[in-house]
């Protein structure tokens, strides 16, 4: 059977940049772009807007030739598909415990691969902690 892997933000910005991944979570997002479940979320396509746009406190990451167009390239670069994020996982989301995570991008994300029973790549400590304690497949990126 297919596993399905959907990719936090941080795992995307790591493969699209050349960061790279742990080797088992490459080994997975490998696998599953092979057989064409591996995933990301419309939650992320947000978070690199907001992380590309320039803040007082720091200047943004620079996602060329702009985000959108950046994150359509790593969709086809990598054969993702991109998961809708459903009112199911949005009520999920809110229901987390509160300790888990308070960023609700993470807790939208992990509601998500909950929901679609896919692992989670994300090197969110509160995330692999939940995982851990066996709410959500999660491999550490």
């Amino acid at each position: 059977m297919r596993e399905a892997v959907l990719l936090d933000t941080n795992a995307i910005i790591d493969l699209a940049t050349g960061t790279g991944l742990a080797p088992m979570a490459m080994d997975a997002a490998a696998k599953a772009s092979a057989d064409g479940v591996l995933l990301v979320s419309p939650v992320s396509a947000w978070e690199i807007g907001n992380i590309s746009r320039p803040r007082n406190t720091r200047s943004g990451l620079d996602f060329l030739p702009d985000p959108l167009t950046w994150f359509r390239r790593f969709i086809d670069s990598y054969r993702v598909a991109v998961t809708p994020l459903t009112i199911e996982a949005a009520i999920a989301a809110a229901a987390l415990p509160e300790g888990m995570n308070a960023d609700p991008a993470d807790r939208l994300l992990t509601a998500t691969a909950r929901n679609l029973d896919a692992v989670l790549i994300t090197r969110d400590k509160n995330i692999l902690a939940y995982a851990a304690q066996g709410h959500v497949r999660a491999i550490s990126s």
